[in-house]
């Protein structure tokens, strides 16, 4: 079976977003009261005291100008947090974050021209991993995908991208 990474939000980026966001907004970073934000540099939750922010972020903009393609309408931005200073990246908890049982994720599908192909919803089971690995391997058996993104639903939040193995 193919191994699939979820990616956080790549270092070089997060200095770019720490200074200004996608939007063009400045950041303003926080601490943290309760904890239990998803952060897209580490990909985990964060914790009570953490000085973290709330940045807007546009991950297909970003890759298609990496691959050197034009999006289109499909390009969107949207609300992530980050830890307001660099952090140590993931730090290795489970294969997928932010996947537990009784999750709604949507594993919205790209092609190498950056534009939707489709997608899917999960209700993730008592395996979420494994949901999530069938979802991902089904989706790369078509072979214009390039990359997914994870979804929340309840927000529509980016939680992390995987690409093609």
């Amino acid at each position: 079976m193919t191994t699939y990474t979820a990616r956080p939000i790549e270092p070089g980026v997060l200095k770019e977003l720490r200074d200004v966001d996608d939007a063009g907004r400045a950041c303003v970073p926080f601490v943290e009261g309760e904890g239990g934000s998803p952060l897209r540099c580490c990909l985990r939750r964060s914790e009570r005291g953490e000085r973290v922010a709330l940045v807007s972020y546009a991950p297909l903009r970003r890759w298609a100008a990496w691959v050197g393609v034009d999006p289109g309408a499909y390009d969107e931005q949207g609300p992530v947090f980050v830890h307001a200073e660099e952090c140590g990246g993931p730090g290795g908890g489970g294969r997928y974050p932010f996947a537990r049982p009784g999750v709604l994720r949507a594993v919205r599908r790209y092609s190498g021209e950056g534009r939707i192909l489709g997608g899917r919803l999960l209700d993730l089971p008592s395996t979420p991993d494994e949901s999530l690995d069938a979802a991902f391997s089904e989706a790369f058996a078509d072979p214009e995908v390039a990359l997914v993104h994870v979804r929340a639903v309840e927000y529509g939040c980016f939680l992390y991208e995987v690409r093609r193995p």
